[in-house]
């Protein structure tokens, strides 16, 4: 899509400095301002003899001097005093009416995208909230089929959900709009929008972080819905959407399409999921037993993140992402009996790669610092976020140790996913935490390796004495 025209020229401008009727403290005029927003007013009240034809179902296109001059005022209301304006002059009340009437897409587009602009503004956020028509309206636009309408939807309610004074009153109204779940599922799991999959995750990831009731209404929702009466602007017919395979989708879609953002959005959703049992009962109760996630995770950080010749830095700037998806892997993996694990597969590279990411982490803490208050609160900050991976890391690291054969030892051996120094660091990080788990691999080292299992019991003699 074209970028939208530039506000007002300046002779434009200029003139409404002259005339005396610019918009606060900007030189915009309110005369033109006023009189785009009368044509939009005329544009929900057609002539007598054009209603009939206003009520056709086709999409028509929008005038190109009326989407001029509505896309000057959509990129003029993130001015505060332009929003202020609009608001004063009912300009939602006349969104509703289009979103109510309009067969235009582009038309609907742009005055959510202006809605959107405007409740960046506190007061005018607060005044759309407690509208409740407008409020029901605007969810009722994520069932929209134009990807576009659905991504200045999503904007537009993530801003509101970003305002903790109204954030309650859209989670009340999204829960009660059971339709917002069939629609959101549908996008995350049909759409190759990658910008919109990624709003659309921001959306859901900001609901479950603010509602742990909605987050467990929305993994039972596959199972036992809620029947809604069906609006004019909902879909005709939606299949049971279940929320894992959903995100799956709309995982995989931002991963093809190498969006790193859209990454850190969907690992979160899962990690947040994984934070209640009902979240990671969902993914292990999937048809096939989360294997599918277990995959698409160990996958991605096997061989997207963290990789050999990435430098040592790198971790600090993955910490975020790589805990969110060890910690589901984490959950995963502690919620298997021993044969549905074995089943998951695949741990020898994961071993590997929680390894290197360990080793990492150790090279980034030799970094010196030049002593500041500031460098001393970043790396506060640092070493926070440091201490949850390396925790994530190590509680999956054990998990996977206490389930290790003679064969995958020696096989881990073979492909180099295990040697002495991987073994060194490995053991320096889970004891004495993991005590137990690294006294059994090591106990099964002995049966493949011998030699290296006496080493490592030189280097760590407490567990020789254990041993």
């Amino acid at each position: 899509m074209d970028r939208n025209p530039s506000p007002p020229s300046s002779d434009a401008e200029e003139e409404a400095a002259v005339a005396g009727d610019s918009i606060g403290n900007t030189v915009y005029s309110k005369h033109w301002l006023f009189s785009v927003l009368t044509k939009l007013i005329e544009v929900i009240s057609p002539k007598k003899g054009e209603s009939e034809l206003n009520n056709v179902d086709t999409e028509v296109d929008l005038d190109e001097d009326m989407e001029n001059d509505i896309c000057k005022v959509w990129d003029m209301s993130m001015d505060k005093d332009v929003a202020l304006f609009l608001q004063e002059f009912n300009a939602p009340d006349i969104f509703m009416g289009i979103f109510a009437k309009s067969k235009s897409p582009r038309l609907t587009e742009i005055c959510v995208g202006i809605l959107g602009n405007m409740a960046c503004c506190q007061k005018i956020c607060m005044s759309i909230s407690k509208d409740e028509n407008l409020g029901q309206l605007i969810l009722q636009r994520l069932c929209d089929s134009d990807p576009p309408t659905l991504l200045e939807t999503s904007r537009l309610l993530l801003t509101c959900l970003c305002h903790p004074e109204v954030a309650n009153i859209w989670v009340e109204r999204i829960r009660g709009s059971p339709s917002v779940y069939d629609c959101v599922c549908f996008i995350m799991s049909s759409s190759t929008n990658v910008e919109l999959l990624v709003k659309v995750g921001e959306v859901v990831d900001k609901l479950f972080d603010l509602d742990e009731e909605l987050m467990l209404n929305w993994i039972k929702n596959g199972t036992q819905r809620t029947v809604e009466q069906p609006t004019d602007d909902s879909p005709k017919s939606f299949p049971d959407f279940e929320i894992i395979p959903c995100l799956l989708e709309a995982a995989k879609q931002v991963c093809s399409d190498n969006n790193a953002e859209g990454l850190d959005v969907y690992m979160h959703i899962m990690q947040l999921l994984t934070t209640v049992d009902e979240g990671t009962q969902a993914i292990v109760q999937t048809t096939d037993g989360g294997k599918e996630t277990w995959n698409l995770l160990s996958d991605l950080f096997c061989n997207d993140l963290c990789q050999p010749d990435d430098p040592p830095i790198i971790v600090q700037e993955q910490k975020m992402v790589l805990a969110s998806i060890l910690s589901v892997l984490s959950a995963i993996s502690a919620s298997q009996t021993e044969k549905e694990y074995a089943k998951i597969g695949k741990n020898l590279p994961l071993i590997g790669s929680l390894i290197r990411v360990l080793q990492n982490m150790e090279e980034c803490g030799k970094r010196p610092t030049d002593g500041s208050k500031e460098s001393q609160s970043e790396e506060s900050e640092e070493d926070f976020h440091f201490k949850i991976l390396k925790d994530i890391c190590c509680e999956l690291l054990s998990n996977i140790f206490q389930e290790l054969s003679k064969e995958n030892v020696l096989e881990g051996l073979k492909q180099n996913h295990l040697n002495e120094q991987k073994c060194c660091c490995a053991f320096q990080n889970l004891l004495p935490f993991y005590s137990t788990s690294v006294e059994s691999f090591l106990e099964v080292l002995r049966e493949a390796d011998q030699s290296l299992a006496d080493t490592l019991g030189k280097r760590f003699p407490s567990l020789k004495l254990q041993t």
